[in-house]
């Protein structure tokens, strides 16, 4: 079963469809043994960082994540609160990732919404996808580039549009909002 973390977060239901659009089941959850049962994690999100993580504290999700050995994907939000600190409310995050979640520069539009192309592909989460191929992005604060970073897009400066560490993956990209390449992405998660 593949469980998908709910925390007061929006854009839940946008990745349960896709989900289900693939042929798999899955189901919403804030629940310890269910999250701890699955096969496969999703850890998605729309929303400001502060108050997700103090509603994850609460409900202890944050321990319960960070201790996961299944395949466990952040997407948008999710991503951001694996990392290390955001400077979205000043707020500490999960630190699955050893690195900082930024604000964009007000050098130009922000948020950075709609299509743009990803860059210096690698990985098995991406697998069939190309250089240049098109996500759609929707975010504020973006994560820096580091040791974990397997894809970059660049938007006003390049940030880490695709991370991973060990079973930890996490995109700030929405694969459930991106057409074809966003499905490949989704099933190739779903299918590690």
């Amino acid at each position: 079963m593949i469980a998908v973390i709910e925390y007061n977060a929006g854009n839940i239901t946008s990745v349960v469809n896709a989900i289900n659009r693939l042929g798999f089941e899955c189901i919403t959850t804030n629940n310890e043994q269910e999250i701890r049962n699955a096969t496969k994690v999703i850890f998605p999100g729309v929303g400001e960082a502060s108050s997700a993580m103090s509603y994850i504290k609460q409900h202890y999700l944050d321990k319960i994540i960070i201790s996961l050995t299944q395949p466990v994907l952040g997407i948008c939000l999710g991503q951001q609160l694996m990392c290390l600190h955001s400077e979205e409310g000043n707020t500490d995050c999960m630190g699955i990732f050893n690195t900082q979640v930024k604000k964009f520069p007000q050098t130009n539009i922000v948020p950075h919404m709609g299509w743009n192309n990803l860059q210096n592909i690698n990985g098995n989460l991406l697998k069939g996808i190309s250089e240049n191929d098109n996500v759609y992005f929707v975010h504020s604060y973006y994560c820096e580039i580091s040791e974990f970073t397997f894809a970059t897009c660049d938007y006003i400066l390049p940030f880490s549009a695709a991370m991973q560490k060990d079973n930890f993956y996490a995109t700030q990209f929405h694969p459930e909002k991106s057409a074809d390449v966003g499905e490949r992405i989704l099933l190739n998660f779903l299918e590690l």
